[in-house]
């Protein structure tokens, strides 16, 4: 027997010539279709699942797949694709992919299209190729010619049944939200041909008459709508009910919070504060408008210009391989993108020889922990205890590496960088990097590697700016891996703050800036993988660690207070302020830059709203340069993000306003972000993030009447890129739903 439906959207279904890829009482797949599986074991004519429903039993290990390919190409023929499934919530994710070519389609993780797979019953699920789930829009034109139901790392096992290709979906038209907005706008979510004439809504008990204003689909997700509608009268506190077609949003409008904008008061916001790591291309860059463009993480430590190999290290498998991208391609696309760039030239001794070897296999270190499950005889480095394998000698996967073989690949790039780091997060390179560099690194040999590092980039490129030290962590901005031997060692100094006098020392020597940029690494320390409820409220409120001197960091930073730190309140990250004193007293005049950090969930919409939050506090706190670790799903909440403030060439301006909330209380900054900015132009921004689970309501104080340009993502109306104009008139409330994202710009 089988589960209701769980239909995308809730989409009725009604399916035409479709191609069946497997359906009971065949035992194979449907004429016209081959297994082309990998790491899996099959029963194709399996009756163990429920209700004795003929089914392939799948047993994968782990990225194992079961793999269907047609011997005639499919193209993008069909509307989209049906199937039954039954198991543990399996670690599944479905995409598509060409025999004649690579592309793939986006990897759909099951987890994004139900949650409430069970070993009880089936579950049918229906993707459609034009609204595909988790927010990753269209399926792209392409030969398309396997399905492929591929598991996680640790593999998955479960029953599926009746795939089939659909000729066609027919979409039950349905309001899926209908939700507050600005000072006396509805903003109404729907798929297929809704019926707006029964559309109504009461205000405190009184209805009040809707006068349809604009309707917008997203082009990356245009199966959804969304419909604007103006409110004869304004949104005030209390009471919002709206009904259409026998559905109800109801809604408690709180008292309006009073916000102050001050456009007297300004200060600069960097352009470079939104920046990612690795984007895909340069229309990526421009859809987003992304400003800063890094090329790093751990396995640039082994990039070879030479021959563009590299090796990710301890990330997998301390295997070489060909860089995907390259360099110079790389630098291509973002200067044709007209924006800005971030490279990591590699500053240990060692780089990748060629894309095929590999430090620790199996027939030399039969004893190891983990094995690639791609390559059998490659292992992890680790013994079973936990220990490291003694490393074998470098020369066995690596060539010797020197400054002056990087000054060879700077002046042979075609495209310059603008800004070069330091290696990246070599702190930890015996661990990371253990094949290459077993020993701990300390301060001095860190300090040395920067310096010689830097001179040569500067005698190299007269004009490149420096960035350093890439730091991975708290722990490691206040020690080295040797361990608190080695602040003695330097008279109890901090590892930070002792690297900028040092390079403040060097550079006076060199009679030249040796450092342009202390750049660190920062992540949040907090544990939010749960994601439950109380996980997503301490994710969206740990932001506060960007700034706040009263934030306790809830994560091993709050609660332990390491004795040998010199660190004033250890306990309260405050990271742009602290690292801005830091700079102050050591290094006066150097830029401060954070080349990694993230949401904690890119897929979450918790994770949007930290980004969109970040970005603001980023500009708030004078920042000079920021990239997200690593590339946002452009359709996803992160992308979404950076969107919302930089999208489509529409910016949030260069000079931040000054903004005062009557109520500053701590908890109010866990669950509203509100910034403002204005530019040369004089039009002023605003982008308002409600963190909180019910809506919120702003009296904003001194923001001009007039028209404005509105987009905003996330609540309700869902992970989609949403946009419309509206009137704001003096001294009127502005409502935001919760869990969303709004920005809002003066025209």
């Amino acid at each position: 027997m089988f589960l209701g439906a769980l239909l995308l959207l809730s989409l009725g279904v009604l399916v035409t010539s479709d191609d069946t890829i497997y359906a009971p009482g065949t035992g194979a797949l449907a004429s016209g279709w081959e297994n082309w599986s990998w790491s899996s074991t099959f029963d194709f004519a399996s009756t163990a699942g429920p209700g004795g429903v003929e089914s392939i039993l799948v047993n994968t290990t782990s990225y194992g797949a079961l793999s269907a390919f047609a011997e005639t190409a499919f193209d993008n023929n069909y509307a989209g694709l049906r199937f039954d499934i039954s198991g543990a919530q399996p670690d599944v994710s479905l995409y598509l992919s060409s025999s004649t070519n690579t592309i793939v389609s986006p990897s759909l993780p099951l987890t994004s299209m139900s949650a409430l797979v069970n070993t009880s019953a089936f579950t049918t699920i229906t993707v459609d190729f034009s609204n595909l789930p988790g927010n990753e829009g269209v399926l792209a034109n392409n030969s398309w010619d396997r399905v492929n139901f591929q598991g996680g790392l640790n593999g998955a096992v479960y029953f599926i049944t009746n795939i089939v290709l659909l000729d066609e979906i027919v979409v039950t038209p349905l309001i899926l939200s209908a939700e507050p907005m600005g000072g006396n706008i509805l903003a109404v979510t729907s798929q297929g041909a809704v019926d707006f004439s029964q559309l109504s809504a009461t205000v405190n008990g009184a209805k009040v008459s809707l006068t349809q204003s604009a309707t917008y689909s997203p082009p990356d997700t245009p199966a959804q709508t969304i419909t604007y509608f103006t409110l004869s009268k304004p949104f005030s506190a209390g009471s919002l009910v709206i009904a259409a077609n026998g559905t109800s949003f109801n809604y408690t409008i709180p008292a309006a919070q009073s916000v102050t904008i001050n456009t007297l008061k300004t200060t600069s916001i960097s352009p470079y504060i939104y920046g990612v790591n690795f984007p895909p291309d340069a229309d990526y860059i421009k859809l987003l408008g992304i400003t800063m463009n890094r090329w790093g993480g751990n396995a640039v430590t082994a990039y070879n210009p030479n021959g563009t190999f590299t090796n990710a290290g301890n990330d997998w498998y301390f295997e070489n391989r060909n860089a995907s991208p390259q360099a110079d391609p790389f630098l291509q696309f973002i200067s044709e993108a007209g924006s800005k760039s971030l490279f990591t030239i590699p500053a240990l001794d060692w780089v990748a020889k060629d894309a095929t070897s590999y430090s620790y296999p199996r027939t030399v270190y039969p004893d190891q922990q983990a094995y690639d499950p791609y390559n059998s005889d490659a292992g992890n480095g680790l013994l079973p205890n936990g220990s490291w394998v003694t490393p074998p000698p470098q020369s066995n996967v690596y060539s010797p590496w020197t400054t002056a073989q990087a000054a060879a690949m700077l002046e042979a790039m075609p495209i310059k960088p603008d800004i070069v780091t330091v290696d990246n997060e070599i702190e930890i390179a015996s661990s990371t990097h253990q094949d290459m560099h077993p020993d701990p690194m300390g301060y001095d040999e860190e300090l040395a590697r920067v310096i010689a590092t830097a001179t040569m980039a500067k005698k190299t490129l007269p004009n490149v700016q420096v960035a350093a030290p890439s730091t991975c962590a708290w722990w490691f901005y206040w020690t080295s891996e040797i361990g608190y031997t080695d602040n003695a060692a330097h008279g109890n100094q901090d590892f930070l703050p002792w690297f900028l006098s040092q390079m403040n020392s060097a550079s006076a020597k060199a009679k030249k800036r040796l450092l342009d940029f202390l750049d660190i690494h920062y992540y949040f320390a907090a544990d939010t993988s749960a994601n439950d409820a109380a996980a997503k409220a301490l994710r969206l409120r740990m932001t506060r660690s960007w700034w706040d001197p009263t934030y306790i960091d809830e994560s091993y930073i709050g609660t332990s207070i390491p004795p040998q730190w010199t660190e004033p309140n250890p306990n309260a990250v405050m990271l742009i302020p602290r690292m801005h004193s830091l700079i102050s007293q050591h290094y006066p005049g150097t830029k401060l830059s954070v080349s990694e950090w993230s949401s904690t969930d890119d897929t979450d919409i918790t994770g949007g709203l930290v980004t969109a939050d970040s970005l603001g506090i980023f500009g708030v706190y004078g920042l000079d340069q920021a990239t997200y670790w690593s590339e946002p799903d452009q359709l996803g909440p992160v992308g979404l993000a950076f969107w919302l403030y930089r999208g489509n060439g529409t910016f949030f301006g260069d000079k931040s306003v000054q903004v005062t909330m009557a109520n500053s209380s701590a908890d109010v900054f866990d669950v509203l972000g509100v910034y403002a900015s204005t530019s040369e132009s004089k039009k002023v921004s605003m982008v308002i993030i409600n963190k909180d689970v019910v809506p919120v309501n702003l009296g904003i104080l001194n923001l001009p009447a007039g028209k404005y340009f509105l987009r905003h993502f996330g609540g309700e109306a869902g992970v989609a890129k949403w946009q419309t104009t509206i009137n704001i008139t003096a001294h009127s409330d502005f409502v935001v739903p919760s869990y969303t994202a709004v920005f809002i710009q003066q025209q």
